[in-house]
């Protein structure tokens, strides 16, 4: 059988770890021996600050988050809307109407107008004319 050596603590601190002990471990030694282990073997010390908990890391990771959205927002608000704009007016307007280039040419039959016209005289008939 091992041999038991008392040691002093406040009775709160004893409750605590009675407690504690309880709830993780069959007997107070063995936590006791695994607080002590798990310190040594991390080579921790109890009076360390392990840095952020949790939810310090969350607060700042949703505040963080929050802004990129509210980055987002702004880059959508003033550039992307209005180039899509730009580009979708760009792509509605008219098509430009064909032109034939220079060195084309189209041969079209041009009618050509008579300026000046002969009158008939109508004094003479057919007959009187084919006389003169």
């Amino acid at each position: 059988m091992d041999t038991f050596i008392g040691i002093r603590f406040k009775k709160e601190t004893a409750k605590r770890f009675q407690e504690f002990s309880r709830t993780h471990f069959k007997t107070h030694t063995e936590a006791m021996e695994a607080i002590l282990d798990f310190f040594f073997y991390n080579e921790i010390s109890p009076k360390e600050n392990l840095g952020p908990t949790g939810r310090t890391i969350e607060a700042k990771l949703l505040k963080r988050i929050n802004a990129v959205i509210a980055i987002m927002r702004d880059v959508e608000k003033t550039q992307t809307k209005p180039t899509v704009a730009m580009l979708q007016s760009l792509f509605e307007m008219d098509e430009p109407k064909k032109k034939p280039l220079i060195l084309e040419k189209k041969f079209t039959e041009v009618k050509k107008e008579v300026k000046f016209q002969e009158i008939e005289d109508t004094r003479f008939t057919n007959e009187e004319r084919a006389k003169r």
